[in-house]
């Protein structure tokens, strides 16, 4: 596969030089490839957000390089504004960063300013708007009358109508209730499908993780714990509970199935898989009609 974005020995300190020096990334050297869907879990303050807020450039590193399409980001300081526009980020919370008079000027704010004017411009803001199921009733009301919800899409919108080579997505879902984190998720996996762009997805949830990566970077201490398929990460569930991880929690029950005798997979990571194996299993013994 051909890597898109690839990091060099890089290294993170806050606080340099001061009583208060803190180390949030630590000699990381990963490759993230074109069109994959990227996980990253660790637990609080293992540096996945200062790793992210590094690949679109908005913190330097203290040490190492990150290179986009095999050029270093930090090489020319006058491109890196267009570094930003290749590699969009989406924070937590989103909808703080919402300003504009109207929903429409809002999601063109990211696009105007990378050059894309007229009905290529109307495009970008459409097509966005589909992808996270904002409804094109919203484009001239307030971004401050919508609800919760319709806020985050529309911040989501702003970042996709700049069309990004990489999205990356710190903790999207934060906030939102069961049924919106899923909403807006399998709206960024359509977004992913189509566009075959590369994701990068912050996350708590190790469900929502297991559903989606491809790959899953485990971040612990500033460093790459582990780096592997969900199968080979989430079936090194001892390790994950030293760094004060899980495994999904359908992947948990599983096991304290097959503990009990259940001849069920050991690599079920979703509710889906777990029902087709264990529907599977009963029709076998004869409990399905």
């Amino acid at each position: 596969m051909k890597t898109i974005i690839h990091t060099e020995n890089l290294s993170l300190t806050y606080g340099l030089k001061t009583p208060f020096e803190k180390k949030a990334v630590d000699d990381l050297n990963i490759d993230i490839y074109e069109g994959e869907f990227l996980g990253i879990i660790g637990h609080t303050g293992s540096g996945k957000s200062s790793l992210v807020q590094m690949l679109n450039g908005l913190i330097k590193p203290t040490q190492g390089k990150i290179f986009l399409n095999g050029k270093d980001i930090h090489a020319d300081k006058k491109k890196l504004r267009e570094v930003r526009f290749k590699v969009g980020m989406v924070f937590q919370y989103p909808e703080y960063q919402l300003f504009e008079e109207t929903v429409y000027k809002d999601i063109a704010f990211g696009p105007i300013n990378k050059g894309i004017t007229g009905t290529e411009l109307d495009s970008c803001i459409r097509d966005a708007a589909r992808f996270t199921g904002l409804n094109e009733i919203l484009f001239d009301k307030s971004p401050f009358e919508l609800s919760g919800g319709e806020k985050r899409r529309a911040a989501i919108s702003g970042i996709i109508a700049m069309t990004p080579d990489v999205l990356i997505l710190d903790e999207p879902t934060a906030g939102l209730d069961p049924q919106g984190r899923d909403r807006l998720l399998r709206q960024i996996n359509t977004y992913h499908k189509a566009k075959s762009n590369t994701i990068v997805l912050v996350s708590h949830s190790m469900e929502d993780i297991a559903r989606y990566a491809d790959r899953i970077l485990v971040m612990n201490k500033g460093r790459c714990e582990m780096l592997g398929t969900a199968k080979e990460v989430f079936s090194q569930g001892e390790k994950l509970s030293e760094m004060g991880l899980r495994v999904p929690q359908i992947t948990s029950i599983v096991q304290k199935l097959r503990a009990n005798g259940i001849e069920l997979p050991a690599d079920i990571l979703t509710v889906e898989q777990a029902y087709f194996e264990i529907s599977k299993l009963l029709d076998k013994r004869g409990y399905i009609q």
